[in-house]
């Protein structure tokens, strides 16, 4: 009598870049070991932490590997492949953890779709933590950004994502030049070669920024940074980079900017209101969906928030089009071809 066939369930290795993440890894790995897919393997690259979370990392059922210095999250990645097996890669940084069917929803969304290189995530609405104002802003703007871009993207979300290990070897390794715009390289090279899928079956929860100054800074530096990538290419990346966005970021930085000239000529208050109300009816359902979770008052803080972070985003746009102008390495930034992946 013929045995009847039984699928071969895939072999799932996550992968966790580890750096200074001693607040959230233990939580991170937990919700590793408490997925539903039965087969895993987790490997954590300790990217030369100096806050002991690589021995918190150490105490769970996990391989620890440790880089020599701190090459960044491309770079800790590519070691965390080097040392897998699975025919699936499962990204996941140390500041977040995942629902128990996370692992399983990826699975799944490659069975069913055998075209996809990648499925990426969603975080959850509500933060890791309880957080202050600006932790609640920064998980409300990324959880909505995100939701509303669900469906086939040009851009990566490797902080929450699965990749085909046969995917990832085609489009090659993060380019370890590149600290903050890692992603954005490596999804362009994976998309030129199969669909990439951002969905809310997958679903985490994120600890992120929590201070006004350092998510301003992130926001000028990877703004400035994508310069050479949409110039190079001629476009923005499918799914978030809306053209309603990058009007709301140009017409806040000129809100900002017409602020201070209204004490000594009155008429440029017209110009700063309605500036600030195109950049609101850019991304209106952004502000749509804030209210209907907090209300009004949280609204008005998040409004002004918002108005910052699209103001450094304009200012990093401007200033990546000038180093471009006379940097010629600048200019390269994206044409040199990564190096191969780095060893323990």
């Amino acid at each position: 009598m013929p045995v009847p066939l039984v699928p071969l369930v895939p072999l799932v290795s996550v992968v966790v870049p580890l750096y200074n993440d001693r607040r959230t890894v233990d939580l991170c790995l937990r919700s590793i070991r408490a997925q539903s897919h039965p087969r895993l393997e987790v490997v954590v690259v300790d990217d030369a932490s100096t806050d002991g979370s690589a021995e918190l990392a150490a105490a769970h059922p996990v391989t620890l590997v440790r880089a020599e210095h701190n090459g960044g999250p491309g770079a800790a990645r590519n070691l965390g492949v080097h040392h897998t097996t699975g025919d699936i890669v499962f990204f996941l940084d140390a500041d977040l953890t995942m629902h128990k069917d996370a692992v399983a929803e990826a699975v799944a969304l490659f069975a069913e779709n055998p075209s996809y290189g990648a499925v990426f995530g969603i975080p959850d609405k509500e933060p890791l933590f309880p957080e202050g104002f600006i932790g609640q802003y920064r998980i409300l703007q990324y959880h909505y950004w995100r939701k509303s871009a669900e469906g086939l993207v040009s851009g990566g979300f490797y902080a929450l994502g699965a990749v085909r290990r046969t995917a990832f070897e085609q489009a090659g390794p993060f380019n370890p030049a590149l600290r903050q715009t890692e992603e954005i390289d490596h999804a362009e090279r994976l998309a030129a070669r199969s669909p990439l899928l951002l969905t809310s079956r997958i679903r985490g929860r994120l600890s992120d920024e929590s201070r006004l100054r350092p998510l301003l800074r992130k926001a000028f530096v990877r703004s400035r940074l994508r310069v050479p990538f949409y110039l190079d290419r001629g476009r923005a990346m499918r799914g978030m980079e809306t053209g309603g966005r990058a009007v709301a970021s140009l017409l806040a930085a000129v809100a900002l900017a017409t602020l201070p000239l209204i004490p000594r000529h009155p008429s440029a208050a017209l110009v700063t209101a309605l500036a600030l109300a195109g950049s609101v009816l850019a991304d209106l359902g952004q502000y749509r969906f804030v209210h209907r979770e907090r209300g009004t008052a949280f609204l008005l803080r998040f409004t002004l928030a918002h108005l910052l972070v699209n103001a450094a985003v304009t200012a990093g746009l401007a200033a990546g089009l000038a180093q471009y102008a006379v940097s010629p390495r600048f200019r390269r930034l994206y044409a040199e071809a990564p190096a191969p992946a780095a060893t323990a």
